[in-house]
Formats: structure tokens, C-alpha cells, sequence
């Protein structure tokens, strides 16, 4: 394996402790250091006068299970083989990366015709460094072809024409080079910073180990892992949001899926890397399923080695457990990695939380007006509906005589067949109009789940005079000054008047349920012969009898006449702590 004989105890003994994923590391003989510190778990750095150069460095031999060189010394492991470290000791080693085809080419493409492809364009030795690298390991090889009847030998692809000519040609064995002979050091890697080191996802390479594990094909893991890392991320996503979680279906994953091979394809990938996955989660369901995919994508199901000390990876940096920076270079490197920002509306964390809930006044509360207007548009929806179904109430049906009038009526056609008389359907325009408008969400409604209760009075003409009850908004904080709520219910008046509070209003009392006392008010501040309601069962009688003794009507509006997505979109509301937040308010608003 293209390694040096001083890698190997070490990185024979790390491979005996796989899956826990682990990182041999021998240092760069320097001796000057960087004041630069960074987060690598929330990814913020501290700027300093030193840039990255100016790190010691450090060359490292990561223990994947999904590296390929390493995989192979799992199992010439296993099968009792002779392993050999044929690489050249050097203090400063210099890795060759190019941009080639991605591995998946080969599940579809002989290696005779992936080779012939991808030769011409591998670009030669570029210094006597890596020329003498290749002749010590074609001189290795002949040694070991003198010992041994057969020698696999794994190397990069970038080395293979060069390494394999100066085999047949016999190249003299090259001068052995001075270094250091710095001992290595074995290290596990954090869980946070695994998508810095390994090759793949760490939620693939925990699907591959499991695979080995239970003696299952991996032969399409590389793909069906993308599945079930985004299966994986919606259950999470669901456990957070539960029944305000947007609804990810089949559908909306296939297309998830689309998005992610259109976008791996523009950028000639077969396969997707992280921020491929989380755009593509973004798009198509969101900020808040795209953070549950990221943060899936770096779960690894095997917890570290507890006897080894933790390093931690980030961007082109390693943090020592004594803290101390490298700049650390891999010798056994894959495909050249690109690291871009993706910009999601990240939820705050508990402590940060409470201190929102703290600094919020009691006595300043507004709506956010994009909510608003939105709210006020549906309402506006299920009106007109409401009128449609009062007109539908007085529909008639006459003999045909000039004019289809509203469509011909089938069955009553049919039933005059004999008679030959066709019979059309007429449909008069409603009469009156409605002015209050009652949505109940979740009945019956839990008075323990919906302890918050208000009246709000309109800003403008455009709005309602609206009666509510839902969650306790000061629960969930989502910024400063902001806070998320939930309705069960809620009333609109419109035109908007001045009414009191109908929470605390005495007249009211003589009902028992959050929604009796809605559609008691409605019934006693409606101008209009009938009420809207909008909600899954049709009001019984005990509702009716209330309506009756108002002198009115409630028209019902079922509620599945409208989508599931859009219900649970518009029952969300922002709560902000006065005017004020407005301005800053869209920041931090996250739609789930």
C-alpha cells in the first residue's frame, strides 16, 4: 500500500479498532504556531494576523472504512495476507489531487474502458520529489516480487502510469532521504467534525458498516443511502415540528431526489455531496427538513474509541486535544473538496431561548403583517364559499325551454326520459351577506393545549376584529421580541368594529367550550342573517340550538375543502413584542 513503513503499526492496530473511526497522525518537524482559533463545531472562526500557512502541519492516514486502501488492509487483515508500506519517508509529504470521474462510473463501466478514459488526461510528475516517491515504490515492488509468487499493489490513480513504467523499466533504487522520524500518533476524530475527514457521508459509511455487518448487499449503498438519509432526516423533522411540520410525501421526495441528481449532474458528479443534498432539501421542503438532512448526513452510528484522545477536523485545519492548530494533510486523499456556505435559518438553542422569554414585555404584543394578510385572504376564501353554499341551498330545477340556464340536470332528465323533456339547473344569486367568519381547527379543543386567549382590534380597514385561542406563544421563541403560536380557533369580523374582549366578557359565560363561545359571539356581534363556520365536523345540534336562539344561521364550510398543507401553514402565527420587531422580524421567521 502506498503508505511509509513508520505508518504501519500504528495504522494496523487503528484498523483493529474499526468501525470506531480513528486518525493516525505524524507531525511536520516546525516549530511555529498560529494564535488563529475556531469553532469547529458551530464553524465561527476568530480572525487573526496569522493565515493557515503559517500552522505547523501534519500529514494523517485516516482510518475510513470506506477508504479504499484501508478497506483493503481489513481485509488482507482478516485472510492472514502479508501487508508491505512501500511508500518513501519524507517530513513533507505533497499529495497529487486532480478532478476525475467519480467512483460510481465503475458500476457501469468496465476499468479496462474507465482506465483508457481517464489516462490521457492525468498529468505527469510535476518535481524530482514525486519522481523519486514513484521509483522507491516501483524499487519496493521489485523487491517484494523476489520474495512473493504474487504482489497486489494498491496505489493512487494519479502515480499508476508512472509508478507502473518505472517497474518495467527497473529504475534504480533512488537515495534514501533524510527526515525526522517523528513518531506517529493515534487519535480519535470527533463526531461533529467526521464529514471533515471521511470520504463519504458519515451516515453512508454507517450504512456500508452495517451492511458488513449483517452480511447485506452494498452494492447500491452510494445511492440507496441518499434515500434513507433523507427518509431518516423527515422522521426527526416530524419528532421536532410534530403536527406543524410540513407534510413531506412520497411525491415531494421524488422530487426532492430529482432536484438532487439535475443539480450532481450540472456539476458532473454521479453522485451528490453534502450541499447538493442541502440545497435540494431546501427547495423542495424547506430551511428547517434541509437542517435536519445536514445534521442527519453527519450522524455516525459508532460511538469513538474511549481510550483514544479526540482531534477535531474543520476546513483545512486540525485542533489538537491540547489545543494546539495544524494544518493537516491526508496521504491517502480522494476527490479535491470544495467547501461552500449555504445560508438556513437555523433554530436557537434552549439558553438562548430563555433569555428571550425573559427580556419579553407583557405589555406589548402585535401581529407580523405577511401573516396577516395572508390570514385575511383565506378568510376572505371561505366567505365566498360559505355564500356559494347559501346559493346552492336555493337552487331549483325547470323544464328547458330557451336556455341551459346553470347546466342541464341530469338526473332529473333522466327521470322525464320517457316524457322527452330535458331539465336544466338554475342557481339564483345569494342573498345577503356574511360578516363573521368562525375557523375552528382542532375540535373538540383541549383548554390545557390553548391557554392563551385574546381579542385583537384591527390596524387598518383591510383587517378583522379578531378572537382567538391557541398555544402559549411565550413556549416558542423564535427571536428576539418573537414568539410562535398555534390556533384552535379564531373569529373574524369584518368590517372590523370595537368589541370587548369576549374572554372576559360575562354574557359569554352562560357556554362551556372554547368553540361555543366563538360562535356565541359571532352569533351576538354579526350584523348578517348567517355566521361562516369553517371546521371538519358539521355543527351539531346543541350548536344549532345556540344559532336559533340568536336568530341566525351557520352556514358550515368543511374543512376538507382545502388542502392539509395550507391549514397547517396558515394555523402558525407570529406573536412580536410591539412594532418595533417588525423591522427585523423576517430574520429570524422560519416556516417549517
Amino acid at each position: 500500500v502506498p503508505l511509509p513503513p513508520s505508518f504501519q503499526t500504528d495504522v494496523e492496530a487503528a484498523v483493529e479498532r474499526l468501525p470506531c473511526v480513528s486518525v493516525v497522525l505524524q507531525r511536520e518537524p516546525l516549530a511555529s504556531f498560529s494564535g488563529t482559533t475556531t469553532n469547529f463545531e458551530t464553524g465561527a472562526e476568530q480572525e487573526s494576523g496569522d493565515d493557515t500557512q503559517d500552522l505547523p502541519g501534519a500529514s494523517y492516514v485516516p482510518i475510513d472504512p470506506c477508504q479504499p486502501v484501508i478497506a483493503a488492509l481489513r481485509i488482507a487483515r482478516q485472510e492472514r495476507m502479508v501487508r508491505a508500506f512501500i511508500d518513501i519517508e519524507t517530513d513533507h509529504y505533497i499529495p497529487r489531487e486532480a478532478s476525475l470521474p467519480d467512483p460510481y462510473a465503475l458500476k457501469r463501466v468496465r476499468p479496462e474502458q474507465f482506465a483508457a478514459a481517464v489516462l490521457p488526461a492525468l498529468p505527469a510528475p510535476e518535481d524530482e520529489d514525486q519522481l523519486r516517491r514513484i521509483h522507491w515504490m516501483a524499487n519496493e515492488l521489485h523487491r517484494l516480487s523476489a520474495k512473493h509468487k504474487s504482489v497486489l499493489c494498491l496505489c493512487n490513480i494519479m502515480d499508476w502510469p508512472w509508478l507502473r513504467d518505472a517497474f518495467n523499466r527497473a529504475i534504480e533504487r533512488p537515495e534514501e532521504p533524510a527526515w525526522s522520524e517523528t513518531p506517529t500518533e493515534t487519535f480519535g476524530v470527533s463526531a461533529r467534525t467526521l464529514t471533515f475527514m471521511l470520504g463519504e457521508l458519515p451516515f453512508i459509511t454507517g450504512l456500508y458498516e452495517r451492511a458488513r455487518f449483517e452480511l447485506d448487499d452494498d452494492e447500491n449503498l452510494s445511492i440507496d443511502g441518499i434515500k434513507s438519509l433523507l427518509l431518516h432526516a423527515r422522521d426527526r423533522y416530524r419528532d421536532e415540528f410534530k403536527s406543524r411540520a410540513r407534510r413531506i410525501s412520497p411525491q415531494l421526495l421524488m422530487h426532492c431526489l430529482k432536484y438532487v441528481r439535475n443539480l450532481s449532474l450540472i456539476e458532473r458528479r454521479f453522485t451528490p455531496d453534502l450541499y447538493t443534498l442541502v440545497i435540494a432539501s431546501q427547495q423542495t421542503a424547506g430551511d428547517q427538513y434541509a437542517i435536519h438532512v445536514a445534521e442527519t448526513a453527519r450522524d455516525y452510528p459508532f460511538a469513538p474509541g474511549a481510550d483514544l484522545p479526540e482531534v477535531r477536523f474543520g476546513v483545512d485545519r486540525t485542533i489538537l486535544p491540547d489545543g494546539s492548530e495544524l494544518r493537516p494533510v491526508c496521504r491517502l486523499p480522494g476527490h479535491p473538496v470544495v467547501w461552500r456556505t449555504c445560508r438556513l435559518n437555523a433554530r436557537p438553542d434552549i439558553r438562548t431561548k430563555v433569555e428571550w422569554q425573559k427580556s419579553w414585555n407583557p405589555f406589548g404584543q402585535c401581529s407580523w403583517p405577511p401573516e396577516d394578510i395572508a390570514i385575511e385572504r383565506f378568510r376572505t376564501h371561505v366567505k365566498n364559499v360559505a355564500l356559494d353554499l347559501i346559493g346552492n341551498d336555493l337552487a331549483r330545477t325547470e323544464k328547458f325551454s330557451a336556455s341551459m340556464k346553470d347546466g342541464l340536470d341530469i338526473r332529473e332528465t333522466l327521470r322525464n326520459w320517457h316524457l322527452g323533456e330535458l331539465h336544466v339547473k338554475v342557481f339564483p344569486p345569494a342573498q345577503g351577506k356574511i360578516d363573521c367568519v368562525i375557523m375552528l381547527f382542532d375540535s373538540p379543543a383541549d383548554p390545557r393545549e390553548y391557554p392563551w386567549r385574546i381579542t385583537w382590534h384591527a390596524e387598518n380597514h383591510d383587517e378583522s376584529t379578531l378572537s382567538l385561542f391557541a398555544t402559549s406563544f411565550t413556549e416558542e421563541m423564535v427571536g428576539p421580541g418573537i414568539a410562535l403560536s398555534r390556533y384552535g380557533g379564531c373569529m373574524f369580523l369584518f368590517p372590523p368594529r370595537p368589541i370587548q374582549d369576549i374572554w372576559r366578557d360575562p354574557q359569554f359565560d352562560f357556554v362551556d367550550t372554547l368553540e361555543e363561545r366563538l360562535i356565541a359571539a359571532g352569533l351576538h356581534y354579526s350584523n348578517e342573517r348567517h355566521i361562516a363556520l369553517m371546521s371538519y365536523s358539521p355543527p351539531g345540534a346543541g350548536w344549532r340550538r345556540l344559532a336559533s336562539r340568536y336568530k341566525k344561521k351557520i352556514v358550515h364550510v368543511p374543512m376538507n375543502r382545502f388542502g392539509a398543507a395550507t391549514i397547517e401553514k396558515l394555523r402558525m402565527f407570529h406573536v412580536l413584542n410591539g412594532h418595533h420587531v417588525r423591522s427585523f422580524a423576517e430574520h429570524f421567521i422560519r416556516k417549517p
